[in-house]
C-alpha cells in the first residue's frame, strides 16, 4: 500500500509534533519510507511546502527523492468529477468553501483525484468535520468519494513503523 501526504503532514511534524531538532527519527523514517515508495505526494502539495523559504522546503529539497512529487495533471477527468461532487453539495457547503477547495493551486481536490487513480490512501492531519458549512475538510472529500485516509500515526502503524 502507497500512502499520498498532504502538506499538513510535513508542515505539522516540523512545526509542532516531530521538529527536527527533537525527534530527527522520525525524519530518517520519512526518508526511508520515500525512497521505497510506500509514501509520495502531489506537485501541488510541493508548490504549498515550498512557496515558504524555511528548514521545511529545506529538508524536503535535500532528502526526498526526485520523484516523490507526482504530476497531478494527468488525474484532470477525475479532478472534474471532485468539482462535480463538490458543487453538487452546494446545500451543505458555502459557495466561498467550494472555491476555496476547488482552487486549482490548492491541493485537497488533487490529492483526492490522485488517490482515486493510483488506488492510494490520503494521509492528512485534517479532521473530519461533517456539518461545517465554512470550510470542506479533506477527510469528508475522501468519505465522499470512498477513499481512505489516515493520519500520520495511523499510517506509521499500517506500516509497522515504530521511531
Amino acid at each position: 500500500m502507497t500512502f499520498l501526504v498532504d502538506a499538513n503532514f510535513f508542515i505539522e511534524a516540523h512545526r509542532v509534533t516531530y521538529p527536527f531538532d527533537v525527534i530527527p527519527s522520525f525524519w530518517s523514517t520519512i526518508v526511508q519510507l520515500a525512497q521505497k515508495g510506500e509514501i509520495c505526494s502531489i506537485d501541488k502539495v510541493k508548490s504549498e511546502i515550498y512557496r515558504h523559504e524555511d528548514d521545511l522546503k529545506e529538508w524536503c529539497e535535500e532528502n526526498l527523492p526526485e520523484n516523490f512529487f507526482k504530476d497531478s495533471a494527468p488525474t484532470i477527468k477525475t479532478y472534474a468529477h471532485i468539482a462535480a461532487w463538490a458543487t453538487s453539495n452546494s446545500n451543505q457547503y458555502r459557495s466561498s468553501a467550494i472555491a476555496v477547495f476547488l482552487d486549482a493551486e490548492r491541493a485537497d481536490a488533487w490529492l483526492v483525484s490522485y488517490a482515486i487513480e493510483n488506488s492510494m490512501t490520503v494521509v492528512t492531519q485534517e479532521v473530519s468535520a461533517p456539518e461545517s458549512r465554512k470550510n470542506i475538510k479533506l477527510p469528508d472529500a475522501c468519505l465522499g468519494q470512498n477513499v481512505p485516509f489516515n493520519n500520520t500515526v495511523q499510517m506509521l502503524r499500517a506500516l509497522n513503523v515504530q521511531i
